[in-house]
């Protein structure tokens, strides 16, 4: 799948590992002001949903899935830490060849590309090995961070999903953000970001 160097160190992603758990807890708790406003409101509410203890079960639901091939949760690391998640979930295989991108970054990394890399490297692996032809992504229209790496990325908008989605609290409008196989450059996505001069392939 490669690399991208950022200003941040090198992104990777890789399976999410079992032993994740106390490195995943540490980062959901701390940032829950910076991650809340943007993910599904989780039963028996935030520190409950991401103790430690709550990751054995969570991993072992998403490596199960994996196994059945509708999803692909990606760790995605800087220099080999744990720094959030890449999820490409909801996977459908002939005729619709589609899925969902999703993703969170610890904000130790935030504002310096290692999300916009991150998903990056996702994208062209949807589009290469795995095979799909569309990938979709839904975003809160305030949520100007992640509307700015899927501009960078080249997503195109949609439409608008009303209260599509149970977050922090309440039912909220997203935003419908798609790529299709046929768009990406020659060089594909990670081409893209690696021409826009802030990344470099390792």
């Amino acid at each position: 799948m490669g690399a991208l160097r950022t200003a941040a160190g090198v992104v990777e992603l890789r399976p999410v590992w079992l032993r994740d758990g106390p490195a995943w807890s540490e980062v959901r708790l701390r940032d829950e002001r910076h991650l809340a406003p943007w993910e599904p409101t989780p039963p028996g509410g935030w520190i409950a949903g991401h103790s430690a203890a709550e990751w054995p079960g969570r991993w072992w639901t998403l490596r199960a899935a994996a196994r059945r091939g509708s999803v692909l949760p990606f760790a995605m690391t800087v220099d080999g830490a744990l720094a959030g998640h890449v999820m490409i979930g909801n996977v459908v295989r002939e005729p619709l060849l589609s899925a969902y991108v999703g993703y969170w970054c610890d904000t130790r990394w935030t504002g310096r590309g290692v999300t916009t890399a991150g998903v990056a490297l996702a994208v062209d692996h949807c589009f290469g090995p795995v095979g799909l032809h569309r990938l979709e992504a839904t975003v809160r229209p305030e949520n100007a961070a992640s509307l700015r790496v899927l501009a960078k990325l080249g997503f195109r908008e949609e439409g608008l999903f009303r209260r599509y989605l149970d977050v922090d609290g309440a039912w909220r409008d997203h935003l419908c953000f798609a790529m299709t196989a046929e768009e990406p450059p020659t060089g594909g996505i990670v081409g893209r970001v690696v021409a826009s001069g802030w990344a470099e392939q390792v």
